[in-house]
């Protein structure tokens, strides 16, 4: 299931592109549906994603296309009633939504207080992926969203995969191969062609340099 999640969730920039080209947002450029292709094949370098789902894994890859595919419609409907919004108050009440109605799933599915009482780490844990991973990357998200756009706002997913690599490296004392380290290197090509101001630079004229 770790290999479908990948691929779904790093869809997530093409279907946005595609989206937002369908509803006359943004124009499809040659060099965006270009370097969001190329990030794809960067992440499939790094994580070696070459082979097809597995059996029994057919399900869980439609549910994560359709996944990174709402949030094609998500980064449409931000870019035209949240563009202009603060982005603390647009994170804020998002968050506030989310939870209240993740609260009323995980009571009836999960029935929290039929579960042990967690430990002190595993609170930590909560608090640091609410106030870091979340509540801070979403007011970061719609401060990129007003400044880049709904698009640009998207290549993080790309980033998701290297960050992931990167700390594992750096945290738990994990290896680096140099297949994922090729792939980093692709992502990080995709995003500079997206981009596109790295291309403009080389346009220039030498002596406007």
């Amino acid at each position: 299931m770790d290999m479908a999640f990948a691929r779904g969730w790093n869809h997530t920039p093409l279907f946005t592109v595609a989206v937002l080209a369908v509803a006359g947002e943004e124009k499809l450029f040659a060099r965006r549906v270009g370097g969001v292709i190329v990030g794809l094949i960067g992440v499939i370098i790094l994580r070696g994603c070459f082979g097809l789902a597995a059996a029994g894994q057919g399900i869980g890859v439609l549910l994560c296309l359709a996944a990174a595919a709402s949030y094609g419609v998500a980064a449409l409907l931000a870019r035209r009633h949240l563009a202009n919004s603060p982005p603390l108050a647009s994170a804020t009440f998002q968050l506030l939504a989310s939870s209240a109605m993740m609260s009323v799933v995980a009571g009836i599915v999960e029935r929290p207080w039929t579960l042990p009482m967690p430990g002190a780490s595993t609170w930590l844990a909560v608090i640091g992926l609410a106030a870091l991973s979340t509540a801070l990357a979403y007011i970061v998200f719609f401060h990129i969203l007003r400044r880049s756009g709904a698009t640009n706002v998207m290549l993080v997913t790309l980033l998701i995969p290297v960050t992931a690599i990167l700390l594992g490296y750096l945290v738990l004392g994990e290896s680096i191969s140099l297949r994922e380290i090729a792939g980093a290197l692709v992502i990080g090509s995709a995003l500079l062609l997206i981009d596109g101001r790295v291309l403009e630079w080389f346009r220039r004229p030498a002596v406007e340099r």
